[in-house]
């Protein structure tokens, strides 16, 4: 039987010889000066990828409200997550308050029930119960605004805080600042943004305080970008942008109504007038400002709302914060006011006085206006309509 040859063993030179290839011509591979301008590219990527984060990091240690606005987004989250909003998030800028995190409410104001009363028929339930006031071909519909209108310190942005607790509907709070925007024409997307989450999160209602600073009268002096923002709001609010069966309210407040601009009263037909309050709701706001204060036998409401007259809410809690003083600077005086005998008293329990008539007025028996005495000009009382 033949035996099958077999093949002669390559010599070893040969072998490397056959196993050399030149890369360098091999047309599916690039050649060494691509590779090394791509290798010079990724170095550079990689640099700059690593300045980016080394300023980055420098920039965000050297800023002192970043904790601040860590915590308020992560409190906004916490408070749409107990709203049951999933989809929406906000900024650093923007803050949502839980309406049971409000403490104001319509029972904590005195002297306004008017007022209240006709904010809960034309606000609060024609936006929270729709089908109630869908008769009359829409005729009983919601208001777009609402203004609130009157001196300093009788309660309209205490008002906007309680309708925001009573309503239950969506409460946004703008200030100017957010609407604002270096970049030309960022201003007006920020108002499209806002009307945008209205709309989302119905019925909501945007609370404007001291509108005549914003929405204020147009002029030829006004700044191009102002005029646009402006523009846009009431494009939104009331033109063709806007839709019938949108439940969006605009709600706001100044102390110079005569200052807004025409067109935006036009879009503000419920207007309320919050004077100075009268003998019986100064008699209403003290009883519910001293309801928790020990009073003396001889002290009387009705009379101290009496020779309280001329006086704003915050000008009657500026005097009530300045009678309860009065009992607290005479037991310093009595135990000597030091650190000590801060202390024994703390552990034995501070034993005040009761409040008397007397902490009430000045030593010639009068009280002076604490918060409307600078305004005059431009403060109206009167009704617009």
């Amino acid at each position: 039987m033949a035996r099958s040859k077999r093949a002669a063993p390559i010599p070893f030179q040969l072998q490397i010889q056959r196993s050399h290839v030149n890369f360098s011509h091999h047309p599916r591979l690039p050649s060494t000066a691509t590779m090394v301008s791509a290798s010079k590219d990724v170095r550079k990527i990689a640099v700059d990828v690593a300045m980016f984060a080394v300023s980055n990091y420098v920039m965000s240690s050297l800023d002192p409200q970043q904790e601040k606005r860590k915590a308020a987004k992560a409190k906004s989250a916490k408070v749409l997550d107990r709203l049951g909003v999933k989809e929406l998030e906000l900024t650093e800028y923007e803050e949502v308050i839980h309406p049971s995190d409000i403490t104001t409410g319509f029972e904590d104001i005195g002297g306004l029930d008017p007022i209240i009363s006709s904010l809960r028929e034309s606000v609060i339930y024609p936006l929270c119960y729709p089908e109630l006031f869908a008769s009359n071909a829409g005729l009983l519909g919601a208001p777009k605004g609402v203004l609130l209108y009157g001196p300093p310190g009788c309660g309209k942005t205490m008002l906007a805080k309680a309708l925001a607790k009573e309503s239950n509907a969506t409460f946004i709070n703008i200030a100017v600042s957010v609407l604002t925007n270096k970049w030309y024409g960022e201003s007006n997307k920020l108002v499209a943004g806002l009307f945008s989450l209205a709309r989302k999160m119905q019925p909501a209602i945007i609370f404007i305080d001291e509108i005549d600073s914003f929405l204020g009268e147009r002029g030829r002096g006004d700044h191009e970008v102002t005029g646009m923002m402006k523009a846009e709001f009431m494009t939104l609010w009331d033109g063709l942008a806007s839709g019938e069966n949108t439940r969006i309210l605009v709600l706001g407040a100044t102390n110079r109504p005569n200052d807004i601009d025409q067109a935006i009263l036009r879009r503000m037909p419920k207007r309320f007038a919050v004077r100075l309050p009268d003998l019986e709701q100064r008699t209403k706001i003290l009883s519910l400002m001293l309801k928790k204060s020990t009073l003396a036998p001889g002290l009387s409401i009705s009379e101290l709302a009496r020779r309280s007259e001329g006086l704003s809410g915050s000008d009657l809690k500026e005097m009530c914060r300045n009678a309860a003083m009065v009992p607290v600077r005479e037991y310093m005086r009595q135990n000597g006011g030091s650190i000590e005998d801060m202390r024994k008293g703390q552990a034995e329990g501070f034993k005040l006085r009761p409040l008397a008539m007397s902490d009430f007025f000045a030593s010639d028996g009068t009280t002076q206006p604490v918060v409307n005495a600078p305004y005059g000009i431009g403060v109206t009382q009167e009704s617009l309509d």
